[in-house]
């Protein structure tokens, strides 16, 4: 757990200044944008529009930052890296778990704003994006790997899966926690708790 937090630490370490700058240029746009259309500020809505545009930066900080570890080469064939790993190590936490964990917010935020009935759009959306992302990363210098792709699938699909389970349980909320003010404030605080975090 200590390797996922420090991992977590070293990702904010190296976004915070691009996710600061963006945040400002994006939230005054924002509001000036609603404020010129007479649109009505749904904070909810708002802070989820943001966290999306935030997990894409972040996204692609990660995946195109170079530093200077030697990487191995192109691997075309699947789950040769994947299986490479000791389970609970170091490296399988970064480079299999790691994989995962780094495309669920893209399986959810991908269900929820498609509005996605079924897995298998996530699963072609979350594969071009990995595509696109290995054949970048061999272009400037990095690597292809195709278990890396696989593993993003699997990040996607979990990230659908959780969507799934939150819309059935949000059907069944009272309609008091479905309430517009009552979303602002759980926004309110979940984003003052990540605050907290950082």
């Amino acid at each position: 757990m200590n390797q996922v937090t420090k991992t977590i630490q070293d990702v904010i370490d190296m976004t915070w200044p691009m996710i600061l700058i963006s945040i400002v240029i994006i939230v005054s746009l924002r509001i000036t944008y609603l404020i010129k259309n007479h649109k009505h500020l749904i904070l909810y809505k708002e802070l989820f529009m943001l966290s999306f545009i935030i997990y894409i930066l972040c996204l692609f900080q990660v995946v195109t930052f170079q530093d200077d570890v030697t990487w191995s080469s192109n691997n075309f064939i699947p789950f040769r890296e994947i299986f490479r790993y000791r389970l609970g190590s170091r490296l399988f936490l970064k480079n299999v778990l790691g994989n995962v964990l780094l495309f669920m917010p893209f399986g959810f935020f991908a269900s929820y704003y498609l509005n996605v009935k079924k897995s298998y759009s996530i699963i072609i959306l979350t594969m071009i994006a990995s595509i696109s992302i290995e054949s970048v990363q061999m272009s400037i210098g990095r690597v292809f790997d195709v278990d890396d792709i696989l593993l993003n699938i699997c990040g996607g699909i979990l990230g659908y899966v959780v969507y799934y389970f939150l819309k059935k349980l949000t059907n069944k909320l009272p309609e008091f926690m479905k309430n517009e003010m009552f979303l602002n404030v759980i926004s309110i605080i979940i984003l003052l708790g990540v605050i907290c975090l950082i």
